[in-house]
């Protein structure tokens, strides 16, 4: 077991996957989650054949299996006409190609089955962090409850509203990026349309239109992920309970299936979308960042997950290959080798063209974040 403790601020996905990876390495992780306790929050979550691979490195892959499906295929379909313009065979084909499928679950599920992973006690709740003293020989994290933490290294997992991001960085507001998203759940009892079973994107007549779906719970429930441009967003709060009917009236022209799918939904949510742009440097002296924290990125890739699993296997991969007082260097090596990736999927989520009329998915589905050079 190393000396060295592992600080971890925010138990989302990538947190806690960092906090497995690095506890398989022999280290003491502790990780602070501003929540009180991990609720069922959250729809669902799309984890694409490179961020199983990582998870089943983790060994949890067999525990996410037990509840998610398995997408027979990833279509894209024309908004108005119907017409499928790509099609990518996926369950076992990608397995065989990729070494995993793509599993589509609740998010709940993956917290579940990674938080089981780790030792008792790892994940400290009800820590919102305050502030971060970076002063003495070992970064000190500050709490809202008066509590402190020293640790030798720092990880800020903690999403687009980053407090580790603004200690490195300094205060900065992410941009809204006028486009809502719709989020539903449906019984798939209730579905007469063709295709339940498989990813389905129907692409709309601009690049920010869109519906997304897919099953979830072994295929019992179809998620739908919907998004339009809006310009204003005066609402307080990111989420918040949408209008059925509004979201109906957004995709009238769509066509009459994407269309049965919407007056399937009984209630959905709506989300503003925000995004910032690539940051110059993830990392100062003993204390990174990983996922939304550094690189948020919009939906369009169904990205943002893997992208954060993917950075804990390899920040995980740096540390363990350098001693404590190399640390920083170690930090170095991670961003060095995660940068270029992630920016590249900022940058092609955000044009929203990717699979739309081809097939070629090796460049993101084929990677692997536990034999990628590091940096």
């Amino acid at each position: 077991m190393s000396s060295r403790v592992i600080g971890i601020v925010g138990g989302g996905i990538g947190g806690l996957a960092a906090g497995v990876a690095l506890c398989a390495a022999g280290y003491r992780v502790e990780i602070y989650e501003q929540a009180e306790r991990f609720a069922r929050v959250g729809a669902d979550v799309n984890l694409t054949p490179n961020a199983v691979r990582a998870l089943d490195g983790l060994g949890i892959g067999a525990s996410l299996r037990e509840t998610a499906a398995r997408p027979t295929h990833r279509i894209s379909r024309m908004w108005d006409t119907g017409e499928e313009t790509s099609r990518l065979e996926m369950s076992g084909a990608a397995e065989k190609h990729y070494g995993s499928p793509q599993l589509t679950m609740h998010r709940a599920d993956v917290l579940s089955a990674l938080e089981s992973a780790l030792p008792e006690g790892t994940v400290r709740f009800g820590k919102r962090l305050a502030g971060i003293d970076t002063a003495g020989a070992c970064p000190v994290l500050r709490f809202a409850d008066g509590s402190e933490s020293e640790t030798d290294v720092v990880i800020g997992a903690d999403g687009i509203h980053s407090a580790v991001r603004t200690a490195l960085l300094g205060p900065e507001h992410p941009t809204f990026t006028g486009v809502v998203a719709y989020r539903a759940v449906i019984p798939a009892s209730r579905l007469s349309v063709p295709d339940t079973g498989v990813f389905t994107k129907w692409w709309g007549p601009d690049a920010d239109t869109q519906i997304v779906t897919f099953p979830l719970n072994r295929g019992q429930d179809t998620f739908v992920f919907a998004t339009t441009p809006q310009q204003d967003w005066l609402h307080e709060s990111w989420t918040m309970p949408g209008s059925v009917d509004e979201l109906r009236a957004a995709y009238q022209d769509f066509h009459p299936e994407a269309r049965a799918l919407l007056d399937a939904c009984d209630e959905v949510m709506k989300s503003a979308l925000y995004v910032r742009e690539p940051l110059p440097h993830w990392s100062s002296g003993a204390v990174t960042l990983l996922g939304d924290a550094c690189h948020p990125m919009m939906p369009f890739m169904a990205q943002g997950a893997g992208m954060a699993i993917e950075d804990a296997v390899v920040l995980a991969r740096a540390l363990d290959e350098h001693d404590v007082a190399d640390i920083p260097v170690a930090l170095k090596r991670y961003e060095s080798a995660r940068k270029e990736r992630t920016s590249r999927i900022q940058a092609s989520s955000r044009d929203n063209t990717w699979l739309k009329s081809s097939t070629d998915a090796d460049w993101v589905y084929g990677y692997d974040a536990w034999t990628v050079p590091l940096g």
